[in-house]
């Protein structure tokens, strides 16, 4: 089975040597980078700093618990519930939590000279 890449990290490489050769994207670069210097963990723990202090986590645990119930804890996957809760979650991101997130990534690549 042929492994899947992901957007958290850069192509191991095992995959690199099945493509054929080419230069990286755009975006495969800003995503190396963000990697390798670290920043990218930065963000996700700024992120879950905020989504915990403006509730989204809770209210996160509170629909699964509602789907779960309404459903019965053995008759719900994983797969279901991520599959139900997910653009829930998306949505319910606060603005100013994204509107923070935007501006460190471009304040991050201005700085990196991207």
């Amino acid at each position: 089975m042929k492994p899947k890449s992901s957007v958290n990290r850069p192509p191991t490489p095992d995959v690199v040597e099945n493509l054929p050769e080419r230069e990286p994207t755009f975006q495969e670069l800003i995503n190396i980078k963000f990697i390798e210097t670290g920043e990218k963990e930065r963000l996700m723990e700024l992120l879950r700093e905020r989504l915990v202090d403006c509730g989204w986590k809770d209210e996160m645990k509170a629909l699964c618990r509602a789907f779960v119930k309404k459903k019965g804890r053995d008759n719900v996957t994983v797969d279901e519930l991520v599959h139900v809760i997910t653009p829930k979650g998306r949505a319910s991101v606060p603005d100013s939590v994204k509107a923070e997130l935007l501006q460190r990534i471009r304040t991050f690549l201005v700085s990196a000279a991207l």
